[in-house]
């Protein structure tokens, strides 16, 4: 799962469902840490099952445990913004 740090992802359960966020750390294999960060996608910095979320394509190149400014960084930097914005939509292009 360490291979994963930086994939974007939808959560599909919670409060935060249909929210995009990235995956910044791995407590086991069936638990990651997630950041939106919440500024941009309103998803809180929070442990989550990897069960309720969907996979992306897409991958930042940030470090184990980014902070929100460090990966709010790499958002901008790869253009993704208006992609992260975006509320329940996969796309795989």
């Amino acid at each position: 799962m360490k291979d994963q740090i930086g994939r974007i992802c939808v959560k599909l359960a919670g409060r935060d469902a249909g929210g995009k966020c990235v995956i910044v750390g791995v407590v086991d294999k069936q638990t990651v840490i997630v950041t939106g960060p919440k500024r941009l996608t309103n998803v809180r910095r929070r442990k989550v099952n990897v069960a309720h979320l969907a996979f992306t394509p897409k991958k930042l190149d940030i470090k184990e445990e980014a902070s929100d400014d460090e990966v709010l960084k790499a958002i901008q930097e790869a253009g993704l913004e208006q992609y992260m914005r975006e509320r329940g939509v996969i796309s795989w292009t």
